[in-house]
């Protein structure tokens, strides 16, 4: 039986299909410095306040503050009417003027009677009384001076005045209101400069807080949720509390900023980093080139072939959109964007690269 031949026409050939290639961008692992951080939000405080009220009753007779302003220390804010204080304190000092002039007298007398008690010509009786008079003046001097030293006070406290560098709040009491002795709060005064920022962090943290703070400044960094775009305020650790907080497993810290700008207030809550070091020579690639798998967390990396490879990882931290990755090492080529058309093997083609560093 013959056999049919196939014949091909002229000029047509069997070919074998090329590969399709996936477009991706890429970039390289790097090792950078980097910071070791601890995050945890917190509430911006005054680092000091202070409630302004009168140490003396009488009327409120000016106001030498606006609301809302700076003031520094020993600035005027308030005047009582000081006219029954005045009163007061002239009384003081007649009464001091007029027991002076009677002990000088008393002294005189004490000084004449001691000569003559040297001549024996007077006794022994005569001297003692014109002493023990000359010493009883002598006391109701002192005392009249320390009537006159408060009465001063309380003329003094008629002029209220700021006892610390601060912003002054909302005016309690008007003009022209009687006010009692330590009774209404006139106004209340908050430092901003230097502010305080107070949060925490999970206790099993302490240990490595105080490893780190040893013998070092830490670094906190504060941000305004909503303005994160905006420069973080640099504050330092000052404070960590002596005890942890049973009830919620944490322990307390205070960062202190000088706030210049004012760009922090007391009472707004805030996003906080601690800094605890800076690490050097670490791996780092731009989070998106980190993928998620039903294995765990993966990244691609580009073979000299330009064909990918995945690569188990296990991302240790996020800083600014980058990610400490210590299964890389540098000089290695991750996939950021493509991941998806991707399989083991797949030919890739780049079309950006983009740069690693934090």
């Amino acid at each position: 039986m013959a056999l049919a031949g196939i014949v091909l026409p002229a000029g047509c050939s069997k070919k074998t299909p090329q590969a399709r290639t996936v477009p991706v961008s890429v970039a390289q692992v790097v090792q950078e410095t980097v910071p070791i951080e601890l995050s945890s939000f917190g509430a911006v405080e005054a680092n000091m306040s202070v409630t302004v009220k009168s140490q003396v009753a009488g009327v409120l007779t000016a106001v030498h503050f606006a609301e809302g302003q700076e003031v520094k220390k020993g600035d005027l804010l308030t005047s009582i009417d000081s006219r029954p204080f005045d009163a007061a304190l002239k009384m003081a000092q007649g009464n001091l003027e007029k027991d002076e002039a009677q002990l000088k007298n008393a002294q005189k007398e004490a000084s004449r009677q001691a000569e003559l008690f040297k001549k024996g010509f007077t006794s022994q009786d005569e001297y003692d009384k014109s002493v023990t008079a000359a010493d009883a003046l002598k006391a109701m001097v002192d005392s009249d001076k320390a009537a006159v030293e408060n009465a001063a006070i309380q003329v003094s406290y008629c002029s209220i005045r700021s006892p610390i560098d601060g912003v002054i709040g909302a005016l309690s009491v008007n003009r022209g209101n009687l006010i009692k002795e330590k009774d209404v709060a006139i106004a209340s005064i908050n430092q901003i400069s230097p502010i305080r920022i107070n949060f925490t962090l999970p206790q099993q943290n302490l240990p490595l807080i105080r490893k780190y703070m040893a013998g070092n400044t830490l670094d906190v960094k504060v941000t305004i949720p909503g303005a994160e775009e905006q420069e973080p305020v640099r504050c330092s650790l000052l404070f960590i509390d002596n005890s942890v907080d049973a009830s919620a497993g944490t322990i307390r810290l205070w960062g202190i900023s000088k706030n210049e700008k004012r760009a922090l207030w007391p009472g707004q809550f805030v996003n906080v980093v601690l800094v605890l070091a800076q690490e050097p020579n670490v791996p780092v690639v731009p989070s998106q080139a980190v993928q998620n798998g039903q294995q765990g967390q993966f990244v691609y990396i580009v073979k000299p072939d330009n064909t990918v490879e995945p690569r188990p990882v296990k991302v240790e931290r996020t800083i600014d959109g980058h990610s400490v990755v210590r299964e890389l090492g540098p000089g290695e080529t991750v996939v950021t964007d493509g991941q998806s058309r991707l399989v083991p093997g797949a030919k890739i083609e780049i079309k950006t690269a983009i740069e690693a560093k934090p």
